[in-house]
């Protein structure tokens, strides 16, 4: 007989991403995303960081100074970005799994991308005015938002039991 407390594929794919958030070194906010295909392969990986040949030890991670050049926010690439960046595959039909609700520029990038749906957990910046953007955008291409709710299941990592 079957195993019955295995995970479903939302679990599976929302896992994938908050693991990849944790390869982000932003100090405040760590993102990851995955994006898979209509056959539940996955085609891309991403989080949030610095892009390729800029020092994580040399720009900012500050979230607020009165330069925003002293900040994060001029330089990270955001873990959407990064996951259709490093996409393997046409995306068109595919979806993306994320823990925060995408910003308006990564929804551009989703929606010309050809990603259909969007999964994620949380939506804590809705009311701001990118967020609002954002659903606007995605309302009119047609892109399928979705929030999961995943409850208080846990589900954790030992990578003791490989002998």
């Amino acid at each position: 007989m079957k195993r019955k407390d295995f995970i479903t594929w939302d679990e599976y794919f929302m896992g994938i991403a908050l693991l990849s958030a944790k390869r982000s070194k932003d100090p405040n906010t760590q993102v990851g995303a995955c994006i898979v295909n209509q056959h539940n392969k996955i085609v891309g990986i991403g989080y949030n960081g610095f892009p390729i040949g800029c020092s994580d030890d040399d720009l900012p991670w500050q979230r607020q100074s009165e330069n925003i050049n002293d900040t994060k926010y001029p330089y990270v690439v955001h873990a959407e970005a990064n996951a259709i960046l490093n996409s393997t595959k046409d995306l068109h039909g595919s979806r993306i799994y994320v823990a925060l609700f995408p910003c308006n520029e990564c929804t551009k990038l989703i929606i010309q991308s050809g990603i259909t749906e969007i999964l994620y957990l949380s939506d804590k910046y809705r009311e701001t005015d990118i967020v609002k953007a954002s659903k606007r955008m995605l309302e009119m291409a047609g892109v399928k938002m979705t929030q999961l709710d995943m409850g208080n299941k846990v589900v954790e990592l030992d990578y003791s039991i490989i002998d």
